[in-house]
């Protein structure tokens, strides 16, 4: 586990988290997660249910809602997602689920999530 928050596997939330440092959620979390300047960890296994804006994102889970990162969202085997995504780079590992539309581009066309 990267150093940062962790939202633990029997965790759950309710309303808008917002950081200045890496976090990993293990746990649900339902709402809206902006994390600045770091990477959202979404572990295999946690469900969220948020619109998500961070530099990085990288689903092992379970998201509905709205991914938008600065760099780069990663989809890790077993990963399901039900949004759209927004990035600059997108990698999709054998294995993930997709339902949405994904927008690709330079970093200066992304816009964050309000």
């Amino acid at each position: 586990m990267q150093n940062g928050a962790h939202i633990g596997p029997s965790v759950v939330i309710k309303g808008e988290i917002t950081a200045k440092e890496p976090l990993t959620i293990s746990g649900r979390v339902d709402g809206t997660i902006e994390v600045q300047g770091h990477i959202i960890t979404v572990e295999a296994g946690a469900h969220v249910s948020a619109d998500i804006a961070a530099m990085g994102i990288v689903v092992g889970g379970s998201v509905k809602g709205s991914i938008v990162a600065e760099n780069r969202v990663q989809l890790r085997a077993g990963a399901e997602v039900e949004g759209d995504i927004t990035s600059p780079r997108i990698s999709v590992e054998d294995g993930a689920f997709l339902r949405g539309k994904v927008q690709v581009g330079g970093q200066d066309r992304i816009t964050r999530v309000a």
